[in-house]
């Protein structure tokens, strides 16, 4: 992508160096300092921004599988982790209405799993519906409901951390893997693919049969996400109408795209992760801009005698203070270019270590990018105060 102020701009700092760049490479052990401290403030960025993409995107993991046009939850769901619920009752409400063509149970509950070697347990989400109407967009998993429909039996997550045990390899192998979920007897009757989050080492599905014997006599009665399919030519936002009118006050309908905000809504403002990772990249905001700042200021001060000088032959202030503008400038560029490609090499180490994908984002870099130029002008204009003292009479 082409961007000719860009492009003017390094043609410039190549065949005629401006002020600026000869200031700045004149002191090389500072220039160095400088785009360390640069770098060092865009690792930190980068990395509160993947770890907030990685909870954020890992959130919504599950969701983004869900078959639905619309979903129903409880009113008091804000995360499908917290694991509240409606009545079953409901469904049969919704399945009458018009333009409904189906309604469907989702159970999804957290439980403890015992890694089969090393006898750990960790948490898993259990995930489980009727087989005889899938409501997931996997196709490992479609693939194998005449699996889960034999008791106690579930699917696998391939992708789970290590520390659940080493499940798909021994079962890759033919190895038979059993195991206690919630203290009852299981065994592994197939894979599937969809990977851990931040909080959940893994997923396990199986039907809700299987569920009412993991989780007792009443579990069934108990819905966490009622998943709605809609006739062919049905006016949705009429159906939705329609739907929030019979429904009771204790659970509400919405798109699954306004179901997967609310999930991040919840990571983003009311757990305290999500602000803790913003706070984390200001903190980087901060670093960057003290020791650009501390740079700048000293360069100035090193070289105020040479700035008078301009200005005894004719140089205005706005022009000076382009000079240290341009500083600015070109320390965000050299400085965001080493922590880019450090925290290119963070993001592949971090997602082979704990197996969940953490990818460089384009639009995440661009914005960082953006965020690293503004905090190094903001620098520059606190430093260009030092500009003031540059008296041409100092020069005589």
């Amino acid at each position: 992508m082409k961007i000719p102020f860009l492009n003017n701009f390094f043609a410039r700092l190549a065949y005629e160096p401006p002020i600026s760049w000869a200031q700045l490479r004149h002191n090389k052990a500072r220039l160095l300092v400088a785009l360390s401290g640069i770098a060092f403030a865009n690792v930190l960025i980068f990395m509160m921004q993947g770890f907030q993409a990685i909870l954020f995107d890992g959130s919504i993991k599950f969701h983004k599988q869900i078959n639905a046009d619309l979903v129903l939850i409880s009113k008091r769901t804000e995360s499908l982790m917290e694991g509240q619920t409606f009545s079953r009752s409901h469904l049969y409400r919704v399945a009458g209405v018009k333009g409904v063509e189906s309604v469907s149970p989702l159970y999804y509950s957290l439980a403890n799993w015992v890694n089969p070697w090393k006898k750990q347990i960790i948490k898993v989400a259990v995930v489980a519906f009727d087989p005889a109407r899938p409501v997931l967009n996997i196709p490992e998993i479609n693939q194998q409901l005449n699996q889960i429909k034999l008791p106690n039996i579930v699917l696998f997550d391939a992708k789970s951390q290590p520390t659940i045990g080493s499940v798909k390899d021994s079962f890759t192998r033919g190895e038979q893997v059993t195991t206690e979920i919630s203290g009852h007897r299981v065994k592994v009757g197939g894979l599937f693919n969809m990977g851990g989050t931040v909080f959940i080492k893994g997923h396990v599905v199986t039907s809700d049969w299987n569920y009412l014997r993991l989780f007792g006599a009443n579990s069934l009665s108990k819905v966490h996400v009622g998943v709605i399919k809609l006739r062919e030519g049905a006016n949705r936002e009429k159906t939705v109408t329609a739907i929030k009118y019979i429904l009771p006050n204790d659970a509400k309908v919405m798109t699954l795209q306004e179901f997967e905000k609310t999930e991040t809504d919840y990571w983003a403002v009311k757990n305290p992760t999500g602000p803790l990772f913003n706070f984390g990249a200001t903190m980087g905001i901060i670093v960057g801009s003290v020791v650009v700042y501390q740079i700048l200021y000293t360069n100035i001060s090193d070289h105020l005698g040479e700035y008078a000088t301009l200005k005894a032959i004719g140089y205005k202030s706005g022009s000076l203070l382009g000079v240290v503008l341009t500083e600015g400038i070109i320390l965000a560029v050299l400085g965001f270019i080493p922590g880019f490609i450090i925290s290119c090499g963070m993001y592949s180490l971090l997602g082979e270590l704990t197996k969940i994908p953490l990818v460089m984002k384009p639009d995440i870099a661009i914005k960082i990018f953006f965020m690293t130029v503004f905090m190094c002008l903001i620098s520059a204009v606190i430093a260009m105060r030092k500009l003031n003292y540059a008296d041409p009479a100092d020069v005589f």
